[in-house]
């Protein structure tokens, strides 16, 4: 009796020690317009583990940015948000989100014009539903306008292509109208002639929480 005790005892520490190495992920997806410019925004937040640049919402079961791009997929284009809950919250980062975005508009996101580059926040279960509509009337609240973002049920996320992932801080070189530069520096281009960062301050002033 006393060696199953001690076997018990035993597997006890070991589960606990086990669990403790693991720390708890979940994840979120929302979509806010370019998802460069939100897979950066977020990568910088601490508690966030990583974040894929990809498409939800749509009809089909899967998608490629070249199907996206065409039209008539209904896919966003979205991020997946992979966070430690215990570093930083989903109410938290559903609240950086409103404050990255311009949600008072219905037909895309700053230059980017078309159906695939409105908000939306893409919710799973209850919790995130409440949570979404909480921070929507608080984006309402704060800004004193219609909110546009959608709240969608989540049913599948769709990593895009390779050459999407990491854009905004890549050295793979390509042929702009500026001539050769590296994927980086390009990004930094598009994000200021499209004018997200001067547009998210207009909104938001102080409250801005990615405006470079």
């Amino acid at each position: 009796m006393k060696m199953w005790k001690r076997l018990g005892l035993a597997l006890a520490v070991l589960a606990s020690f086990g669990g403790a190495a693991v720390a708890e992920t979940r994840t979120a997806v929302v979509a806010g317009g370019c998802f460069w410019c939100v897979e950066s925004d977020f990568e910088s937040v601490p508690g966030v583990k990583g974040v894929v640049s990809g498409f939800a919402g749509g009809s089909k079961a899967t998608a490629t940015y070249e199907q996206v791009s065409d039209g008539g997929t209904g896919h966003y284009e979205a991020v997946q948000i992979t966070y430690d809950p215990a570093k930083v919250s989903y109410d938290q980062l559903l609240h950086l989100f409103f404050r990255g975005v311009d949600p008072t508009d219905a037909g895309g996101q700053f230059c980017d014009r078309g159906d695939s580059y409105r908000t939306a926040i893409f919710v799973d279960g209850a919790a995130e539903q409440a949570s979404a509509e909480a921070a929507k009337a608080d984006a309402h609240a704060a800004l004193g306008r219609k909110i546009a973002t959608a709240i969608l049920p989540f049913t599948g996320f769709y990593p895009a292509e390779a050459y999407h992932q990491d854009y905004y801080r890549s050295g793979d070189i390509i042929l702009t109208r500026f001539g050769p530069r590296s994927k980086a520096s390009a990004y930094k281009l598009y994000r200021k002639s499209c004018g997200r960062d001067a547009r998210v301050q207009e909104l938001w002033g102080g409250q801005a929480a990615f405006a470079h």
